[in-house]
């Protein structure tokens, strides 16, 4: 039993760890097509780009860790603003397919991009000495990195919900969110809401990858080989909410990490089964708006 239980205690803390890093990439995605009706398959590209910056900082440029991060989220966030004035803008009126197509689109240039800059092999994390080894916290022994995402994620959410609750730009969002013609009848400049929110959406991205590139190793097939994990994060969740992809990637950290840890011959069977179940009964998702 107390076999057991340890077990327990390890699959919950890194299902929790993991699913931080899930949520903290996905949220972005979650916000950004629930606000621009945008299906940008593409927002793991994001996340692999902020991974890259993190290794080549540290490896190449000697920069420290919390440096590094940073410019994970200042690289990513500042080209998405780019990528969203020359391209992303410009099919905000077509059909879902163009989109579609335009993401993967994407996505295969980005894989590219990377085969060439980076390499096929994955990219070490070269963490500094405070983040290795093991913290003690009630009696029992845990890495030190993971209570470091678990705590760093914790910070960026709590100001993320901060800002979308109660500031200005969060009020004018949720506007957005709700109803875009009445928000532009009333002033708001959605336009340039639409890139900032993209650019934050982006940038979280970039740092989710960053602070998860020692567990999502940072790959050229990145975008491609867990696009289906962020995806499900949204849709269970439920589009343009942040209490959704937040409880959706919990759920699906821990239930992976659990399938994993005791079912390894399954995979990740079972989260796929249960994403089915759950939208058949919830199509709009555990915290959606039903239409």
């Amino acid at each position: 039993m107390e076999v057991f239980l340890s077990s327990l205690v390890s699959v919950a803390f890194h299902g929790i760890a993991y699913g931080m890093i899930l949520y903290v990439i996905s949220v972005g995605l979650s916000v950004t097509m629930g606000l621009m009706g945008f299906v940008n398959l593409a927002h793991g590209a994001f996340a692999m780009a902020g991974g890259y910056v993190l290794t080549s900082a540290i490896s190449r440029f000697g920069l420290s860790f919390p440096l590094a991060l940073a410019l994970a989220f200042i690289a990513v966030a500042a080209a998405s603003v780019l990528l969203e004035r020359w391209l992303y803008s410009r099919l905000y009126d077509a059909g879902e397919l163009e989109q579609v197509l335009f993401t993967i689109g994407l996505i295969f240039m980005a894989v590219a991009a990377a085969q060439v800059t980076f390499g096929m092999l994955q990219r070490p994390v070269l963490l500094p000495d405070y983040l290795k080894g093991q913290i003690s916290v009630l009696g029992r022994d845990f890495p030190a990195y993971r209570v470091f995402l678990i705590a760093v994620s914790s910070a960026m959410i709590a100001a993320l919900w901060f800002g979308v609750e109660r500031t200005l730009w969060g009020a004018m969002v949720r506007a957005a969110v709700d109803n875009r013609a009445m928000a532009q009848s009333i002033g708001i400049n959605t336009r340039r809401l639409f890139t900032l929110t993209f650019a934050l959406g982006s940038g979280l991205a970039g740092l989710g990858g960053a602070l998860g590139a020692e567990i999502i190793a940072i790959q050229p097939t990145y975008p491609f080989e867990h696009l289906a994990y962020f995806l499900i994060v949204v849709a269970v969740g439920g589009l343009g909410s942040l209490r959704g992809p937040f409880a959706a990637a919990l759920l699906i950290g821990v239930s992976d990490t659990a399938c994993k840890y005791w079912l390894p011959q399954f995979g990740a069977f079972f989260i796929y089964v249960a994403t089915i179940f759950l939208l058949l009964w919830r199509p709009a998702g555990l915290f959606g708006r039903r239409v």
